[in-house]
């Protein structure tokens, strides 16, 4: 940062957060400004992104016209509803026709940065296959953003958590900022680009927005503390649809080890090879890769549950009724984990279709003998609930349960409850500037990812990511296209 008494830095924008949607921001911007300053409070670039499944969901792509689909934008702005279920009302749908007409150019402008796809997949209810898989795996995006910023030029500053906006002039000119623990200004000439993620971390807003009960609920990334909604709520800015969120999530633990699809390297060679393989590979030789995967990354279907499976805490105790709400429940738990227990009725019926341990929408169907094969590290099979309870650490006498009769028996686990992320974002205009509660724009603030949702509902695989890039490449395109303004001393 140079000596200790520089502790000015001058930009001409400035992009808070570097996940997807904060690497496309600074991307973008600097095909229209020259200095461009990323800054990102973790160690490491990837937010929510690189944890994520990968999948975007667009029309028009190379990939669809290859397999012959005839799709259209307008086509998928009419789809996305039917995924509100609950929800439905509460959409923006001018954010939505925003991310249907220009995600499909997002993903030709992904694939010109070297990322590649998988697929299109169907996903009910979408009348047709719009979803692609990133490969080899999520890490992709970050790899290839990444290169692309730093060889642009865009200044990539880590470990710097942003704490209070500038205003000067009734226009936000810059941040205020922690950097090895000392107060940093720095300065945006056009403009500021919130893509700070979401709050899926934050017990304090999860508990504002949806209750107690879920405010205890872990999120998927640890670090989306919602700070870019904190700072637009300082300004006066409203945050739309805090409630709506994915999770609480009974999901599998991870096992102690990356699993080798995470370990792949994101090399575009690597992932050409793979879809390319994928195309001509037959079933037979294609689904032990998938499972590796499968069996990993996704959550237990509740159909276990609906079928006469139990959950019992680390006590062996039962706690909850399953076919109920028992994410809700898992969190208040010891250690906050649970164990699904069944026994050989419910096994054979989960050992093929209908029936499946867990999905990849349009890719693959997991049971329970792919659990038995890789992950050994959750999977137990006893003769008797005894044999059972001592595997898994448990006093016998608590695990005599009578809604399992028919040996042998069968436990998965542990599994956790989870927020995978929260939809709650800040009010945003057409443009993505920030809107006040009073509808007022925040001058020079522009909000992107989760951050900037501003009411869209993108319930559905695909449709967050789709999101994270389109947003980010038009708020960061418009925040360099601001008339700039003087700050500081000039």
């Amino acid at each position: 940062m140079g000596p200790a008494e520089d502790n000015t830095v001058a930009a001409e924008v400035v992009v808070i957060g570097g996940g997807g949607s904060g690497l496309a921001a600074a991307i973008e911007a600097k095909r229209f400004c020259a200095n461009v300053v990323l800054l990102e409070k973790n160690w490491a670039l990837g937010g929510t992104t690189a944890l994520s499944i990968g999948s975007i969901t667009a029309t028009c792509t190379a990939y669809q016209r290859k397999a012959g689909i005839v799709d259209s934008p307008d086509e998928h702005y009419r789809d996305m509803p039917l995924f509100h279920g609950r929800h439905e009302g509460l959409d923006n749908p001018e954010l939505r026709r925003i991310l249907t007409e220009n995600v499909p150019e997002t993903v030709a402008w992904l694939g010109e940065l070297g990322v590649e796809f998988f697929g299109p997949m169907p996903e009910p209810p979408h009348k047709k296959p719009r979803m692609h898989n990133v490969l080899p795996n999520s890490r992709a995006y970050i790899y290839h953003l990444a290169k692309r910023a730093r060889g642009l030029g865009v200044d990539i500053r880590l470990g710097c958590r942003v704490e209070r906006f500038i205003e000067e002039r009734g226009r936000i000119v810059g941040v205020e900022a922690a950097v090895d623990g000392r107060r940093t200004r720095i300065e945006a000439r056009r403009g500021i680009v919130l893509a700070s993620g979401d709050y899926s971390a934050s017990a304090e807003l999860k508990g504002e927005f949806a209750g107690p009960d879920v405010a205890r609920v872990e999120a998927l990334n640890p670090t989306n503390t919602g700070d870019g909604q904190r700072l637009g709520r300082a300004l006066g800015a409203r945050v739309l649809n805090g409630h709506v969120m994915l999770g609480p999530e009974i999901r599998f633990q991870k096992p102690p080890g990356k699993a080798l699809v995470q370990e792949l390297p994101p090399y575009r060679w690597l992932a050409r090879f793979m879809r390319l393989s994928m195309d001509a590979m037959p079933a037979w030789l294609l689904r032990p890769f998938i499972m590796m995967f499968l069996t990993t990354a996704l959550a237990p279907s509740p159909n276990l549950f609906r079928e006469g499976a139990i959950l019992v805490n680390r006590e062996g105790r039962r706690f909850t009724e399953e076919t109920k709400s028992p994410a809700f429940d898992v969190p208040k738990q010891p250690d906050g984990v649970a164990y699904i227990l069944f026994d050989r009725r419910i096994a054979e019926k989960f050992s093929a279709w209908p029936h499946f341990i867990s999905t990849a929408p349009g890719i693959a169907y997991a049971y329970l003998a792919d659990y038995r094969r890789n992950r050994r590290d959750i999977y137990n099979e006893a003769p008797t609930l005894e044999a059972l309870a001592q595997k898994l650490g448990m006093a016998p006498a608590t695990l005599a349960l009578p809604a399992l009769t028919e040996p042998p028996f069968y436990a998965l686990g542990p599994v956790k409850s989870w927020i995978m992320f929260t939809d709650g974002g800040l009010t945003v205009t057409s443009r993505l500037e920030v809107k006040r509660e009073d509808g007022s724009v925040v001058q020079g603030l522009y909000a992107a990812g989760s951050a900037g949702q501003g009411g869209l509902l993108l319930e559905g695989h695909g449709h967050h990511l789709g999101w994270a890039f389109t947003s980010g490449r038009i708020a960061g395109r418009n925040a360099a296209l601001n008339t700039p303004v003087p700050v500081g001393n000039e």
